[in-house]
Formats: C-alpha cells, sequence, structure tokens
C-alpha cells in the first residue's frame, strides 16, 4: 500500500511528508518522520484514524512535542497534530479551549483578564492536550486541580465526556497517559476572579525564576524524571556525578542536573541511552528508582 498516497485520497488535513523531527519536538532532535497530518476538525480525525487502525498501522498524535522522545531516526508511522484544535471560549471563569491550543499562550491571556489557578503554566512549552495528557504542573499545582471535564475521542471512536473524577489525576499522570487510545479534543477549565497585578507579578517573578535555574536557552524537554516522594531529582542525579556532564551531542545541564540538554543535534537515542544509564548509576548508588517524565516512542 502507498501510504501516503491513501492517506491523500482520504482528504483528512493537511499532509507533509519525510518531515525533520526537530521541528516536532522541543528537543530538537535529528532524524524524520513519514508524514503528518493535521486533521482540521473531528470529522477528519476520526476518520483518519478508522484508516490508520482498519489498517493497523502505527500512529502518535503529538502536541507541540515538549515531552517526548523519538528514540529512532526514522519514525516509519504518522504523526498526528492537532494545532487546528484551536478553538477558546471565555464565559466569565469557565474556559473551554481545543487540545491544540498553547498552554503558555492560554495562561498569559487567561492572567490578563485576571483569573487565577492557571499561574503555574506559563513556561511550560505544551498544548492543552499534552498537558491534561501528562496532567502538566509546577510550584504544587497542576492541570487536575483546573480541569471541569473533557471531550475525548474513544478508541471506539465515539465521542464522550470525561469527568475529572474520571480522569486518575496525579503526579505527572493521567488517565489519558493510561489509557493512550483515548484522545483529548477539548477542555474545560475552571478558574476564580483574582487581581491581575497580582496575578502578573507572580508570572513575573517565577519567570525570572526558571530564567536562573532552568537552561531554557537550549533545546531540551524540561524535566526529565519525576521527584522521589521526599526527595528531588536533581539532586541525586548530582551526586551520582552526571551534572554538566558532556555525552557527545547530549549534555546534563550543568544548571540543573534534571535537564538534558541536545545543543548539537543530538539523537532521541542517544537521550534514551543516557537516560536508562542515570537510572541505572542512580538506583546503584542510592537505591532509587527514578521515573522518567518524558514519554520514549520507539
Amino acid at each position: 500500500m502507498d501510504l501516503i498516497a491513501e492517506l491523500k485520497k482520504l482528504k483528512c488535513g493537511k499532509i507533509k511528508v519525510d518531515v525533520p523531527l526537530k521541528d516536532y519536538t522541543t528537543y530538537r532532535l535529528s532524524g524524520n518522520a513519514k508524514v503528518v497530518v493535521y486533521p482540521n476538525d473531528i470529522d477528519q480525525l476520526t476518520k483518519l484514524l478508522a484508516f490508520i487502525k482498519e489498517n493497523v498501522i502505527k500512529y502518535k498524535i503529538i502536541g507541540n512535542g515538549s515531552n517526548i522522545i523519538f528514540a529512532t531516526n526514522y519514525y516509519d508511522g504518522v504523526l498526528i497534530k492537532l494545532s487546528e484544535f484551536n478553538n477558546l471560549i471565555i464565559d466569565d471563569t469557565k474556559i473551554i479551549v481545543g487540545a491544540g491550543y498553547n498552554l503558555t499562550k492560554l495562561a498569559y491571556n487567561l492572567s490578563k483578564r485576571g483569573l487565577t489557578g492557571f499561574e503555574f503554566a506559563p513556561g511550560i512549552p505544551g498544548t492543552v492536550g499534552g498537558a491534561v495528557y501528562m496532567n502538566a504542573g509546577a510550584y504544587k499545582s497542576d492541570m487536575g486541580y483546573i480541569v471541569s471535564e473533557i471531550k475525548v475521542l474513544t478508541p471506539g471512536l465515539e465521542i464522550k465526556t470525561m469527568y475529572n473524577q474520571d480522569l486518575d489525576f496525579h503526579y505527572r499522570t493521567s488517565f489519558l497517559q493510561k489509557n493512550p487510545g483515548y484522545i483529548c479534543l477539548e477542555v474545560t477549565i475552571i478558574l476564580k476572579h483574582g487581581n491581575v497585578e497580582v496575578i502578573n507579578d507572580l508570572i513575573a517573578e517565577r519567570k525570572k525564576r526558571r530564567l536562573m535555574t532552568q537552561p531554557l536557552e537550549y533545546p531540551s524537554a524540561g524535566s526529565v524524571f519525576r521527584n522521589p516522594e521526599g526527595d528531588s531529582a536533581w539532586r541525586l542525579i548530582e551526586a551520582a556525578g552526571y551534572k554538566g556532564k558532556i555525552f557527545n551531542n547530549i549534555e546534563v545541564s550543568d544548571k540543573h542536573a534534571n535537564f538534558i540538554i541536545n545543543p548539537n543535534g543530538g539523537s532521541g537515542i542517544e537521550i534514551k541511552n543516557l537516560i536508562e544509564q542515570i537510572k541505572k548509576d542512580v538506583k546503584k548508588q542510592f537505591n532509587v528508582d527514578l521515573i522518567v517524565e518524558q514519554e520514549i516512542i520507539e
């Protein structure tokens, strides 16, 4: 089967062929992907997924690629990017937003309106759907505190509403992460009224702190490992001797040991291997099993 020709016949959105992974990952990974499809709406997405499932084709839904590692030099499946799912409705403290909407853009938009509860989100370089999937968060808050409900496409290609209590939000995980056949389409967030000046001052202070403590000038995907209970992943990695170490094209940041940076166009394979090495050494030295926060795709 000529996959590209069949996808074009489907008319399920814009198609890009043989794309560089560096354009679809914040790590700016080397390598390529066979094809990326941008569905315009739920009907096109459903039609695309029906075709993919019928023909048993590998696929991956992606947002901004801010938490994923392609551990391959060539992804031979279909990447599906939901950037056209970007509707936004603000009704007092209730926000209905498409899964493809940029999380940081949304946070700044809402802060200007004096809506509080979302101050943790600026600086998280993902989409709203990806943030729900990973239960993204910072500063002792996360999506689980503010998401009221979401609209999903089920593995059976049915549209369903799931409520907060259904989503099993815990530290950097959710029902969606444990059940990847469910696709987030739209999110309803409930915030509160607050003081615009106080909100913006807090966001500015946190931005300054991030710039001072995180290597934001280099390609990365944020924190690599979850913090173990009662400890910090960066402390363990630093104590294991990895802070600032260079491994060919990739490095463990000398500013924050829980960041792997990719200043020289390294591959996801290199990053995966380094992650496994760090996990092994931390386990050996401190008897702690570090849990990877980022998603590795083979």
